[in-house]
């Protein structure tokens, strides 16, 4: 699990003007085929682990992500990879809709994971003849942080602290007076079964002495 910090900084990278492959002679025939490429260079000697690419359509109908990677320490020449193909950032080529949106593209949505980047190929797509150009703006690429072991111990010791404390025993009455009242209750009845009389009261006698009227009726 990975989520990036607000107080990331994007990596310091190089963006090669968009490059628009053309139809037919590039010297006499102008017209587009609809397709762009964008290169993004990283720090050179430094691959970088992707954790988010955003940037700010302008025009640009759908985006493929590919990755130049190089895998750590082995000489093999670096490898490009397909990340994500033909993601959809507009409703309609021909319509404005998402035209000039921001968008994000995180690391989970990608093929693999985009670890030991080198370079970053980004291959824009408008089929529509209604604009001119397309391309997109304010390209940024954060790197990938581990989550710090201690601070996600020290989030769990929290947690723990949090559940560890007393309710809230507003309203409720104090636990002392609640005990000296069932103490003394329990005196109370001690001495009430010490005085009860063990003694068996007859049916029919009255001082001691049977009423013969009351054994008459019997």
């Amino acid at each position: 699990m990975s989520v990036r910090a607000d107080d990331v900084t994007p990596v310091t990278c190089t963006i090669k003007p968009p490059v628009y492959l053309q139809i037919g002679d590039t010297k006499t025939d102008a017209a587009h085929s609809g397709v762009c490429v964008v290169d993004v260079a990283l720090p050179f000697g430094k691959p970088v682990n992707i954790e988010e690419i955003t940037f700010k359509n302008y025009y640009t109908a759908y985006v493929t992500v590919r990755l130049l990677r190089r895998n750590p320490g082995q000489e093999t020449p670096a490898k490009w990879s397909t990340a994500l193909r033909d993601l959809p950032l507009m409703d309609n080529p021909h319509t404005e809709g998402g035209s000039q949106d921001y968008y994000s593209i995180h690391r989970t949505q990608m093929q693999g994971e985009p670890d030991h980047v080198v370079s970053v190929r980004l291959i824009l797509r408008q089929p529509s003849s209604a604009w001119l150009t397309f391309s997109l703006e304010d390209i940024k690429i954060y790197p990938h942080m581990e989550p710090d072991p201690e601070k996600e111990v020290s989030d769990w010791l929290s947690d723990l602290t949090l559940i560890d404390q007393h309710p809230d025993l507003e309203g409720l009455p104090d636990p002392q007076t609640v005990s000296s009242s069932i103490q003394q209750m329990w005196a109370l009845t001690e001495v009430m079964q010490t005085n009860q009389t063990t003694a068996s009261i007859g049916r029919f006698d009255v001082d001691g002495c049977y009423d013969i009227n009351l054994l008459s009726l019997t």
